[in-house]
């Protein structure tokens, strides 16, 4: 009865053993997509992020690309203390998926917390950057937003484009006489915002506040959906790891 009861407990080690090292895979490739979400917010979308106030938004993306790499490392590691049955390696492992799923907790949060804050934001102080910033010394990165943002989304101002009148850049004689910059116009020529014609340049209703913010709303869905989702996960992880820590230590040396 003694031999069915050890073979019995070897053969659930090897179960968890396998459970477990399938899950390092599985949360290794996860660690990957993570990374890719966080750098693919601040590499594609990074012209945008100098348009926003706060710096949640990246402070979100930077906690995914910090969260995927330790999810990564932490996979391998995974691996060798489940082969090497070491329950210190494990101990060390049950931290770092602990650690992990803390930080994507917050990565999660943080998007929540923004979600419900943007709209105020864009409204307070998107017009002002425009109307301040375009055009202006050593405001390069601030220009290139503006423009990309108008021509990407195809809008002209922040509520509207009548929100140029107040530019600092078109009162002025750099502007040539332009009632609004040319990446409002719907064909992009030198010159072309001298004409503020519908047939012209861009009118959308709520102006490039609502389509930057429907952009960005969309975005934080994706990583606070990320965050969280692969947070749930590891806890499968911590449970296997439990398991398969305790089941070490029933066993005889």
């Amino acid at each position: 009865m003694g031999a069915y009861d050890e073979k019995k407990e070897t053969c659930g080690t090897i179960c968890l053993k396998y459970l477990l090292f399938t899950f390092n895979f599985l949360f290794w490739l996860a660690g990957g997509a993570v990374m890719a979400v966080g750098i693919w917010t601040l590499v594609e979308k990074s012209d945008y992020i100098s348009l926003l106030q706060s710096s949640t938004y990246a402070a979100s993306a930077y906690i995914l690309i910090l969260a995927g790499v330790i999810v990564m490392v932490t996979g391998v590691l995974g691996c060798c203390a489940t082969f090497k049955e070491q329950r210190n390696l494990l101990r060390v492992y049950f931290v770092l998926l602990l650690c992990i799923f803390l930080m994507e907790i917050l990565a999660g949060v943080l998007a929540y917390i923004y979600y419900q804050q943007l709209n105020e934001e864009l409204k307070q102080n998107l017009k002002e950057t425009m109307v301040q910033k375009y055009k202006q010394t050593d405001q390069d990165h601030i220009t290139r937003a503006v423009d990309k943002l108008q021509q990407e989304f195809k809008c002209c101002g922040s509520n509207n484009s009548f929100d140029w009148r107040d530019s600092i850049w078109i009162r002025s004689s750099e502007a040539e006489r332009r009632m609004v910059p040319d990446s409002c116009c719907k064909t992009p020529t030198e010159l072309c915002g001298k004409r503020d014609h519908p047939s012209n340049i861009y009118k959308v209703e709520g102006g490039c506040i609502t389509k930057l913010e429907n952009f960005i709303l969309e975005h934080l869905k994706i990583i606070g959906a990320v965050g969280i989702g692969i947070a749930c996960v590891q806890i499968v992880g911590m449970v296997f790891t439990c398991c398969l820590y305790r089941s070490l230590k029933a066993e005889p040396y």
